[in-house]
């Protein structure tokens, strides 16, 4: 991007916003002000909890040497148990070798149960949230609605897999696996809506998904010029598709008829 300019009496000063902030011009035309102090701010923060996140990984990293090669909780879980048997009950060494021994896979093989359970919990858990966070995402998008001429769940066939769950929201990012920050809020990640408006302004075939008043607008120049790639499908066979058969017909400039 550039900074804005103005020329007067022969000299060049820098264009500012209503709050005085300069006006830098992207490579897609789009004018957005550029706020210094919120950025050196954002810089900070983002500085000071990196150091925190270093301090306490270094703290964590010394507390866990105690215990290289020891899973602590089944070798709790197997002393309890083994304390548990009277010592008359013991015939001998051998006999006591062997409850150990059952004692410590029974343990085991519980713990290694449970977690299986876990995990599997976990996994389900993620795949609802994720289904959630994006699908809803897609759904709810004011931008989707307003601008583009295909239903929400096309779009998201062609851009979902933009779009991960970080810390519990989801993260968009562009197709060389590079977050997608603001433009507006320098710094910071940018929102659902923001970040579907940037990759479709992005996306190659964007005339043939933007509606007409859209393509061609401001912020959405350059593409194929509306053209499609000469491919046509109704949309009854359109969904027989599975999703990656759907985003790579809509990303070839694929077109959806009403029969």
């Amino acid at each position: 991007m550039k900074l804005k300019t103005v020329t007067i009496e022969g000299k060049t000063y820098a264009e500012v916003s209503a709050e005085g902030n300069p006006i830098y011009v992207h490579t897609d035309g789009k004018e957005v002000p550029f706020d210094a102090a919120h950025a050196v701010e954002k810089i900070d923060q983002l500085n000071g909890e990196a150091k925190g996140h270093r301090v306490e990984k270094e703290k964590a990293e010394l507390a866990l040497k105690a215990f290289d090669g020891l899973d602590a909780e089944s070798a709790r879980t197997a002393m309890t148990t083994v304390k548990g048997y009277e010592a008359k009950q013991l015939i001998d060494a051998g006999e006591a070798e062997r409850v150990r021994t059952e004692a410590i896979e029974s343990v085991k093989q519980t713990y290694e149960t449970q977690l299986g359970q876990i995990t599997q919990d976990r996994d389900t858990y993620q795949q609802q949230l994720h289904g959630e966070l994006i699908g809803g995402g897609f759904a709810r998008s004011k931008f989707a609605s307003e601008k583009l001429a295909v239903p929400a769940d096309m779009v998201q066939a062609m851009f979902g897999k933009n779009f991960k769950v970080e810390n519990g929201k989801p993260i968009a990012y562009d197709d060389k696996g590079q977050k997608i920050y603001s433009r507006t809020n320098h710094g910071d990640e940018a929102g659902f809506d923001e970040a579907l408006e940037i990759l479709v302004g992005g996306y190659q075939h964007k005339d043939s998904i933007l509606k007409g008043s859209q393509a061609g607008g401001g912020g959405y120049q350059g593409g194929n010029g509306g053209q499609g790639g000469g491919k046509s499908m109704s949309r009854q066979g359109f969904e027989q598709l599975g999703p990656s058969e759907k985003a790579s017909f809509m990303k070839d400039g694929g077109e959806i008829t009403s029969s």
